[in-house]
């Protein structure tokens, strides 16, 4: 019958139901699903319920007959109004349901945004989604949402996401409302802000995330990433240079205060006065070093060598990148003075040093001119910094 049709692979069978399964015709498919799992021996069943319309209580007692059967049972595609009454019902905590997501075009859409995951796209003047770079996401928006929720819930200004779509062309997206708001970024290219005010405003959102405390294991550790950057490295740098960069991490307390992770114009956007993050997906505690090093690369160090990048990156030219960098860097410790601030911004250097080089290699950096130079380029510095830094705290 044409509301059922099923196919088995790797032992999971699915079946898809189609129209409307009510009092008339349940009995029917019943009988087409029993005769498919027959056909198809399966350790697990799949109900595939995209083009499924409606459902009566004649159906669901279908389903519930399979689910005791099948033991393993999903539904899948499930449409919002079938949802809806697979909620009410209590299905939804009976068995798994994943609800059909909606599709979405971001071609000609504005890139606002980019980071190691995704880019984030603006739909409209109100509407922004990130557009992650994985075609099989959906456990990693699901880890953003979580993180992002968390933040928010400590009190940190977050842009929540309020829908999950499938992105037209392949992959999946959060979308987040932000009525009529700019990105730091935009602010600095219409000419909104100067860049003594960005600087401030970033600083002055950076310390409410800096000064929040989370519990242990909610969000990665900082500084064990940072030592497995160090630790790619062990064959790149002469012995004791890596051994004293190794030690310098692993000597940095653990801090469970949050943050950003990818702190940079791009992922702060201002609506109605307020400042909020976007892009939570690398979200983690530590020290402060960590995230410094992490505003360096982005304003400095990945267009060190290459200044294009910077206004590719950022939208604005490396001068002014560099212009932000120091000013966000001078309010962040206070005002402190000029060798004071010279000390912390080479400490935050041997992390991001650290960063391109092991992401450079990675990438097959001695396999072009460009590559090997980056590469060089780190290892210079690096070599250099720990000859002097002694330690990475402040």
């Amino acid at each position: 019958m044409k509301e059922v049709s099923g196919s088995l692979v790797d032992h999971v069978l699915t079946i898809k139901l189609s129209g409307h399964i009510d009092s008339v015709n349940a009995a029917d498919v019943e009988k087409e699903i029993t005769a498919l799992r027959e056909e198809n021996p399966s350790q697990s069943v799949v109900l595939d319920c995209d083009a499924l319309e409606y459902i009566s209580s004649a159906g669901l007692r279908v389903i519930l007959r399979l689910k005791r059967t099948a033991g393993e049972l999903t539904l899948i595609n499930v449409q919002p109004e079938v949802y809806d009454v697979l909620e009410m019902t209590g299905f939804t905590e009976m068995m798994e349901v994943r609800k059909a997501y909606r599709v979405l075009s971001v071609d000609g859409c504005d890139i606002i945004g980019q980071g190691a995951n995704g880019r984030v796209y603006r739909i409209d003047p109100d509407t922004i989604v990130k557009v992650y770079y994985s075609p099989d996401s959906l456990e990693e928006i699901q880890r953003e949402r979580e993180l992002a929720r968390t933040a928010f819930v400590l009190g940190v200004p977050t842009a929540i996401p309020y829908d999950v779509v499938r992105i037209e062309g392949g992959g999946y997206g959060s979308v987040y409302e932000l009525l009529n708001a700019d990105s730091f970024a935009e602010l600095l290219i219409k000419g909104k802000k100067t860049v003594d005010e960005v600087a401030a405003m970033s600083i002055s959102l950076l310390k409410i995330i800096h000064g929040t405390v989370v519990k242990p294991g909610i969000m990665p550790d900082m500084r064990r990433t940072a030592l497995h950057w160090a630790d790619y490295l062990q064959d790149y740098l002469p012995e004791e240079k890596y051994q004293k960069l190794h030690d310098l991490i692993a000597a940095v307390p653990q801090d469970m205060h949050m943050m950003h992770g990818d702190y940079h114009i791009k992922n702060i956007m201002l609506q109605n006065g307020e400042s909020l993050l976007i892009d939570m997906d690398t979200l983690c505690c530590g020290h402060p070093i960590f995230e410094l090093a992490s505003m360096f690369n982005a304003y400095c160090g990945f267009s060190e060598l290459d200044n294009s990048v910077s206004r590719a990156f950022l939208g604005i030219p490396h001068e002014t990148a560099v212009e932000l960098w120091h000013k966000s860097l001078k309010l962040y410790l206070d005002g402190a003075d000029d060798t004071k601030v010279r000390e912390v911004e080479e400490k935050a250097q041997i992390i991001g040093y650290t960063r391109i080089m092991r992401r450079g290699i990675r990438r097959g950096g001695f396999e072009t001119e460009e590559g090997r130079a980056e590469i060089e380029n780190c290892r210079n510095h690096l070599t250099d910094l720990l000859s002097r830094v002694d330690t990475l705290l402040f």
